[in-house]
């Protein structure tokens, strides 16, 4: 017999503030046009934060440089997939981080599915709370607000994570 072993998706985001608004991405969803903040998930060969800064980039089309983690949240996902006709069932464990953000890189296209960056005030995200992605975007935007802040050493990642030939030596 076969082990199943159930994994959680393993997910990056940004809360950026500038000048009292807060960058999301507006995406198309199966459900339509909803709110996130930039995030993705995180890929092979890649720490936290590195993932945070390419997601943002790719998402929003700016430079980010993380400088805090805001927190870990882990949360669920069940609904309809029309592409594949099934249902889907899925948990997400969440790393969101703050930072600086940087250079705007203009005519970069932003990833499919984002519409469109937007900016917001903390009244108005929590007037959208319908068209959030997830819970964790109001949850993260709260924590962030009540200065939740931890260290960037906080996320450790060994060296095997950049290099796989680092295994062999153990």
């Amino acid at each position: 017999m076969m082990e199943t072993r159930w994994t959680p998706r393993v997910t990056v985001a940004a809360v950026i503030e500038r000048d009292g608004r807060f960058l999301l991405v507006e995406e198309r969803q199966s459900r339509g046009l909803v709110l996130n903040n930039p995030a993705g998930h995180l890929d092979i060969g890649e720490s936290l934060p590195q993932a945070c800064v390419r997601e943002v980039l790719e998402e929003t089309a700016f430079d980010f440089t993380p400088e805090a983690l805001v927190g870990v949240y882990l949360s669920r996902y069940r609904g309809h997939d029309p592409r594949h006709g099934r249902t889907r069932d899925l948990t997400f464990l969440r790393f969101t981080f703050c930072g600086t953000l940087g250079r705007f890189h203009e005519g970069r296209v932003l990833d499919t599915p984002i519409e469109r960056t937007v900016w917001m005030t903390p009244d108005e995200i929590r007037a959208s709370q319908a068209r959030h992605r997830s819970p964790t975007v109001l949850r993260s935007l709260q924590d962030y607000l009540d200065g939740h802040r931890f260290p960037l050493d906080s996320v450790y990642a060994d060296g095997s994570v950049f290099s796989p030939d680092d295994l062999s030596k153990r």
